[in-house]
C-alpha cells in the first residue's frame, strides 16, 4: 500500500547532499518518489519510516519522522527539483550554531581515527562526525552538548577539548603543537643518547652478547633502557593499554609490543643466560631504545610539517585586526573586535585593514582585496558600496557602517567553509581508512605467523630469529603513513585553493572535479559581464548619431530595463528632454512625443506594426544579430532613424580563460535562455564547442542529466538564483562569489573572484590534490607490501640477511615524515596558465 511519509533530515548543507540522499531513497525498490531539501524529505511509497531513516543514515546523514502539520491549502509552484537547491535558510548563517569543533589528543593512527569517529557518533544528537588525523580535530554537527562529546572521546580512551571559535581553537592547537614538539624532542634526545653509544659499542667493541663478565653491566643497561621505555616512551605503552580495554589495536600497539618483546626478552636473557643456550644470548636494549627514539624523532618532525599544512588557514585568520576605531558622539576611540556590535560606525584610513562587513556612508577608498578574492587589483570603493573584514584600505578614508560582525562574516564564513572541507574526506580516504582500521591486527597476526614459522622451521638459534622477525615485522608496520596520506592532502590542497580565491565545499568535491571532462557555463553573468552596452549606433536619413542617442535616452528615462539602463549610460551626462505622450507596448519597445517629434524606440516588429520602412535598415540588422547584439530601432516621425546594437559583452578574460580549459582537454558548453543566432554568435566569439539554447530556467536542470546520460562528468558554472538546479545536478557545481546566496551555498565550489580564471584555479588544484593524495596512498601501500615481507624474513633464502629491528624503526618513522613533506608540496603548487 502507497503512502507519504515527511522526515526532518540532519546533516545537510548543499545541493550535493541532496542529490545524495535523494538518490539513496530512490534506489529502494519499495520507494515511488523522493521529494528531498536540506531539510526535509517526502517519500512516497511502501517503506516504512524506519527503513527510510536507516537508508539516509547509511548515506551519512541523520533523519527523524517529522511532526504532523497542516499542510498549505495551495500547493507551490516552483519545481521540485529547484526546491531541492534552496535551503530555506542559508547554511553559512548559521552553520556555528549547530557544529561544534573539538581537540583531540593520544590520536596516532588512522585506527584511532575509526575508533573516535565511530565514539563521537554514537552519541545521541549527533548526525555527523568528521575526525581529522592531521590535525588532531573533529568537526561534529547535531545537538549533542560538548560535554556528552568529550566524554564519549574519553570512554574510547583518548583526549578531547572543546573549542569555541576558530581563535582559540588556533591559540590552543598551536599551544599543543609547541608542547607537543618539545615533549617529542626531549623524549627522542633522552633515548637516542642511550641508544647510539650502545649500538655503537656493540658493532665496534661488545657484540651484544651477555658473559659472566659483563652480566653486571648488561643488567645496568637494560635499567636504563627501561628508564627510557617509561619516561621517553611511556605514551605508547600507555596509548596501547587503552587500545586493549576499548578492544582495539593501534599503532601504539605495534610499537609497544615490538620494543616490549625486545626488552622482555633481553633482561630474561640477562636474568637467566643459563636458560638460554649460547648463541641465543644476544642482547637488544639498543633496540628498543633507538626505536623509542627514532618514532619519537619521526613525530616532531612530522608535527613540524603538519603546521606548515594549516598555513592558508592561519593566514586567513591573521587578516583581521585586533581592534576597530568606532566613531560615537564623543569622538573616536579604538575598541576590541569582539565589542563591534552590528550598526556602528567605524573609520578606516590608508593602511587599516576592515575588522568586519559593512557598508560605507562617507568618502572613497582603493581597497586590496587579494588575500579575500585571489584578485591582484585594488578596488574603489565608495558610498553605498560594501567592504569586507580582511581587506586593506590601500589608499582614502572612509566611514562604514558594520552589517555583519563575527562569526557572521564574510571572513568568518570562509574560514568555517575551508575548515569544514579540510575535515571531510573523499571516497578514497574512506577506503584508506576502511583498511586502516584492519590494519594493526592483521600486522600482529602477520608477526604471530612469521615468528611461528621462524621459530618451528628457521635455523639456530631459533628463539632469537624468532625474536628479531616479530619485532621488526611489528616495528616496521606503518598504519600512521596510511593514515595520514589523505588528510594531509585535503589540507594542504584546500588551503592553497583558498589563497587563489577557491572555496571548497568538501573533499568529495576535490576528487569529482578531477575526473571532470565537460564544463557548462551559463551565459549571462558568466561569461558575459551582465550588463548590456550599446556597442554600435547605426543612423539613417538625415539623423546624426549625437541626436539619436539623445532622444532614445530621452524615451527611456525612469526604466530599469536592462537594455534601458545600457542605452541612458551610453547618453552619459547629456541633458535629456521631457517626454510627452510616453506609452510603453509590451513585448514591442515604447513611444512619446519630444521637441516636436513622434518617436518610437524597439525591435522591428515595432516598427512594422507601425508601418515604418524597415528596407534599408535589414542589412544592419541581420549583421547585428548574427554578432550577438540587440538591435533597438528609432524611428523619428514614422521614418527609420537610427539602429542601436545593444549587447552584453564577454568578461575581459573570458577568452583567455576558455583557451586555457581547452588546453587543458576540457569540452565547453554553453547553456542560455536566449536564441539560437544570439547564443551562437557569442559562443563563436567565446570558443564554445557547443551551444544549448533557448532552456528556461527549471529546464537547466534537465539539460545537465542530459550530458550526464551521455557519459560525461559534468561541472556547472553559473552565478543566478535560476542555476542552483543545475549547479546541485551537476557532478561538480561551481558558483561564482558575485553571484547569489542560493548559488554559492548549492554549489560545491565557490570562486571567490568573478573571474573564469578561478575555474581553471579550480580544476588545476583538484587535479593535483587527488594526484598528490594518490602518490601518498600508494606511497603507503608499497612501503608496506614490500616492508613487511622483508621484515618477515623473506630475503633470507636469497641473501641471508634479516633486516635489523633499528632500521625497521627509522623506516617507519620516515614513511610518515615523507607522506607529510609531499603533501606539502601542494602549497606550492601554481596552476599553469
Amino acid at each position: 500500500m502507497s503512502q507519504t511519509i515527511d522526515l526532518t533530515l540532519d546533516g545537510l548543507s548543499c545541493g550535493h547532499c541532496v542529490k545524495r540522499v535523494k538518490e539513496s531513497l530512490e534506489q529502494r525498490p519499495d520507494v515511488d518518489q523522493a521529494d528531498v531539501t536540506v531539510t526535509e524529505a517526502h517519500i512516497t511509497g511502501s517503506a516504512s519510516a524506519e527503513a527510510l531513516i536507516e537508508t539516509i543514515k547509511q548515506a551519512g546523514y541523520g533523519a527523524e519522522l517529522s511532526h504532523p502539520k497542516a499542510k498549505p491549502l495551495t500547493e507551490s509552484s516552483i519545481p521540485s527539483e529547484a526546491l531541492a537547491a534552496v535551503p530555506s535558510e542559508l547554511p553559512a548563517a548559521t552553520a556555528d550554531d549547530d557544529s561544534q569543533q573539538l581537540l583531540l589528543n593520544g590520536m596516532s593512527c588512522a585506527s584511532c581515527v575509526i575508533r573516535v569517529q565511530d565514539a563521537l557518533q554514537s552519541v545521541p544528537g549527533v548526525t555527523q562526525a568528521r575526525v581529522n588525523l592531521a590535525e588532531r580535530t573533529a568537526l561534529v554537527m547535531g545537538s549533542a552538548s560538548a560535554d556528552q562529546l568529550v566524554k564519549a572521546v574519553e570512554k574510547a580512551g583518548y583526549g578531547a577539548e572543546a573549542i569555541e571559535d576558530d581563535a582559540k581553537r588556533r591559540e590552543r592547537q598551536q599551544e599543543t603543537a609547541v608542547a607537543t614538539m618539545k615533549r617529542f624532542r626531549w623524549q627522542a634526545a633522552v633515548a637516542l643518547l642511550l641508544g647510539i653509544p650502545v649500538m655503537v659499542w656493540g658493532m665496534i667493541g661488545e657484540n651484544m652478547m651477555v658473559t659472566a663478565d659483563n652480566r653486571s653491566l648488561w643488567l645496568t643497561i637494560g635499567l636504563a633502557t627501561l628508564a627510557v621505555m617509561v619516561f621517553a616512551g611511556g605514551h605508547f605503552y600507555r596509548n596501547a593499554w587503552k587500545s586493549l580495554m576499548n578492544g582495539t589495536a593501534t599503532m601504539d600497539t605495534l610499537v609497544a609490543l615490538g620494543t616490549g618483546v625486545a626488552w622482555l626478552y633481553s633482561m630474561s636473557v640477562n636474568l637467566w643466560p643459563q636458560w638460554f643456550p649460547m648463541e641465543a644470548r644476544h642482547l637488544y636494549y639498543e633496540a628498543s631504545a633507538m626505536i623509542i627514539g627514532l618514532i619519537n624523532l619521526g613525530h616532531m618532525l612530522e608535527a613540524r610539517a603538519r603546521q606548515r599544512s594549516s598555513k592558508a588557514l592561519e593566514k586567513l585568520l591573521d587578516l583581521t585586526p585586533p581592534t576597530a576605531r568606532v566613531v560615537t558622539d564623543e569622538g573616536e576611540k579604538n575598541v576590541p573586535l569582539a565589542d563591534v556590535q552590528a550598526g556602528m560606525l567605524l573609520r578606516l584610513t590608508t593602511g587599516d585593514r576592515v575588522p568586519v562587513d559593512g557598508e560605507i556612508t562617507q568618502g572613497e577608498a582603493w581597497l586590496d582585496e587579494a588575500m579575500l578574492t585571489g584578485e591582484p587589483i585594488p578596488q574603489q570603493k565608495g558610498e553605498g558600496d560594501s567592504v569586507h573584514a580582511g581587506t586593506v584600505v590601500q589608499d582614502g578614508s572612509v566611514l562604514f557602517r558594520a552589517s555583519a560582525v563575527g562569526s557572521h562574516t564574510t571572513l568568518s564564513r570562509i574560514i568555517r567553509m575551508v575548515r569544514q572541507a579540510q575535515s571531510s574526506k573523499p571516497e578514497i580516504g574512506k577506503l584508506a581508512d576502511r583498511i586502516s582500521s584492519v590494519f594493526v591486527p592483521v600486522v600482529v597476526v602477520i608477526a604471530l605467523v612469521s615468528a611461528a614459522i621462524w621459530y618451528f622451521f628457521g635455523p639456530a638459534p631459533q628463539i632469537v630469529y624468532t625474536l628479531v622477525i616479530a619485532t621488526t615485522v611489528l616495528i616496521i608496520a606503518c598504519p600512521c603513513a596510511l593514515g595520514l596520506a589523505t588528510p594531509m592532502s585535503i589540507i594542504s590542497g584546500v588551503g592553497r585553493a583558498a589563497e587563489f580565491g577557491v572555496l571548497v565545499r568538501d573533499a568529495d568535491a576535490l576528487q569529482r572535479a578531477s575526473t571532470l571532462d565537460t564544463i557548462v557555463f551559463d551565459k549571462t553573468g558568466t561569461l558575459t559581464e551582465g550588463k548590456p552596452q550599446v556597442v554600435a549606433i547605426k543612423t539613417f536619413g538625415n539623423t546624426d548619431e549625437a541626436l539619436a542617442i539623445r532622444l532614445a535616452a530621452a524615451l527611456e528615462q525612469g526604466s530599469s530595463h536592462p537594455l534601458a539602463r545600457a542605452i541612458l549610460d551610453k547618453a552619459g551626462d547629456v541633458t535629456l528632454p521631457q517626454v510627452n505622450g510616453f506609452r510603453t507596448l509590451r513585448g514591442l519597445g515604447v513611444s512619446g512625443e519630444t521637441e516636436g517629434h513622434t518617436l518610437l524606440l524597439g525591435n522591428q516588429a515595432l516598427l512594422n506594426e507601425q508601418q515604418v520602412d524597415t528596407t534599408e535598415m535589414e542589412a544592419e540588422i541581420t549583421a547585428q544579430a548574427s554578432q550577438g547584439s540587440t538591435p533597438v530601432l528609432l524611428a523619428i516621425d514614422g521614418k527609420a532613424a537610427a539602429l542601436l546594437a545593444v549587447r552584453d559583452p564577454l568578461r575581459s578574460d573570458s577568452v583567455a580563460a576558455l583557451q586555457r580549459l581547452h588546453r587543458n582537454g576540457y569540452r565547453l558548453v554553453m547553456l542560455t535562455g536566449d536564441n539560437p543566432t544570439t547564443a551562437n554568435a557569442i559562443a563563436k566569439e567565446a570558443g564554445i564547442d557547443e551551444v544549448i539554447a533557448g532552456v528556461l530556467p527549471d529546464g537547466k536542470a534537465e539539460a545537465i542529466k542530459r550530458l550526464q546520460s551521455q557519459g560525461r562528468q559534468v561541472a556547472m558554472v553559473g552565478d543566478g538564483i535560476n542555476d542552483a538546479p543545475a549547479l546541485a545536478q551537476a557532478d561538480v557545481g561551481i558558483a561564482m562569489g558575485g553571484g547569489s546566496d542560493v548559488a554559492i551555498e548549492t554549489a560545491a565550489i565557490t570562486l571567490m573572484r568573478h573571474s573564469l580564471m578561478g575555474v581553471a584555479d579550480a580544476l588545476s588544484i583538484s587535479r593535483a590534490t587527488l594526484r598528490n593524495m594518490k602518490q601518498n596512498l600508494v606511497g603507503a601501500f608499497i612501503y608496506n607490501s614490500i616492508g613487511i615481507p622483508v621484515a618477515a624474513g623473506i630475503l633470507w633464502p636469497f641473501t641471508g640477511t634479516l633486516l635489523n629491528p633499528v632500521v625497521a624503526g627509522a623506516a617507519m618513522a620516515l614513511s610518515s615524515i615523507t607522506v607529510v613533506s609531499n603533501a606539502n608540496r601542494l602549497l606550492r603548487f601554481k596552476p599553469k596558465e
